[in-house]
């Protein structure tokens, strides 16, 4: 539409410079297409209604493609121009996949953000043989690297956790009749837990509708990760788990897109025909201590499900609230 215009944009131009009305060199304007981004809408009045009537909790939603909503997701300025430099500039009207949005954030927190374990889908984990073992009542010193890969000529930041005879474990990780490749927890398979010992599963206990509460497992001796033993017995996965002595419960709540559809009001569509009903969850679950230690807008990654931040409105001390920005890959929203 402006290159239609522009010959008179210019004389226009010329004409107040020579007039003396503004200032030579004349200004040149450059035109673009707008962004256009899979599964959002930017139409003010689109979002506006979706506030108002109670879609989204508000302007700063961390679904919301605004300024204040992107913050309290948990984007980085950083991830955002490196979207920008990616992406570059064009004069025709174009689609941007939202992945390339999330990678790079991902690449932006790579190195930045510190590792964590959480609990998602809390089942209890017995130790039976712990106090046999190990001692009564005794809780062992485990740590694990806060960032694996630090930046060049840093020391490696350690987060420090406890493994007593009761730990939290993902429900996921147990199968009382495994399937077909499944190398996790189920009777007589043994595991590592993630930076503590190798553990066999010896089986389950369930309630009186058949529901599994607890899973039952013994403590293979001197496998401590980092000790010399640690390879005497060969495992075939290592599953992630919050200590039931040091655990902090918390709140996450899990965010994804806003809309199922890429282009939600092209052509004319009735853009709330496609809200995402799973854009919204939230949990109860563990962290271990080191992220409940979190300064609300500090992000992390959450071993094995993805990059969270603490809620920089509603986290606090003593009452953890986190917020899903985003999975380890593109596709863990669906």
């Amino acid at each position: 539409e402006f290159e239609d215009q522009r010959p008179f944009y210019d004389w226009l131009l010329d004409n107040l410079a020579t007039l003396g009305l503004i200032q030579q060199p004349v200004p040149r304007q450059y035109e673009f297409a707008r962004l256009n981004l899979t599964y959002v809408i930017t139409s003010k009045r689109k979002l506006k209604a979706l506030v108002d009537e109670g879609v989204v909790s508000g302007w700063d939603d961390p679904r919301m493609p605004t300024i204040v909503g992107l913050r309290r997701r948990g984007y980085t300025p950083e991830a955002l121009q490196l979207f920008c430099e990616r992406i570059g500039v064009s004069k025709s009207d174009s689609w941007i996949d939202y992945s390339t949005l999330d990678i790079a954030l991902r690449d932006d927190l790579e190195s930045k953000a510190h590792r964590g374990m959480a609990v998602l889908d809390p089942l209890k984990l017995v130790l039976t043989n712990w106090d046999e073992v190990m001692g009564a009542g005794h809780l062992e010193a485990c740590s694990l690297p806060a960032l694996p890969h630090p930046p060049e000529g840093t020391e490696a930041p350690v987060r420090h956790l406890k493994l007593g005879r009761e730990v939290w474990i993902e429900r996921e990780d147990f199968e009382e009749v495994p399937p077909k490749g499944y190398k996790r927890l189920f009777p007589g398979n043994k595991v590592r837990l993630k930076g503590g010992y190798v553990i066999e599963c010896t089986g389950c206990t369930k309630d009186a509708d058949g529901k599994v509460t607890e899973v039952l497992a013994t403590v293979v001796p001197d496998t401590k990760s980092g000790t010399p033993g640690a390879d005497s017995v060969k495992v075939k996965a290592a599953i992630t788990w919050v200590g039931a002595a040091d655990g902090v419960e918390a709140e996450v709540r899990l965010y994804d897109r806003l809309f199922t559809d890429p282009h939600p009001d092209a052509g004319g569509k009735d853009f709330k025909a496609s809200l995402n009903p799973d854009s919204f969850k939230v949990v109860k679950g563990y962290v271990e201590p080191s992220l409940a230690q979190a300064q609300p807008d500090q992000k992390f990654q959450f071993e094995r499900f993805g990059y969270f931040v603490a809620d920089r409105v509603d986290h606090a001390a003593g009452k953890p609230v986190f917020n899903k920005i985003t999975g380890l890959k593109d596709g863990n929203w669906k």
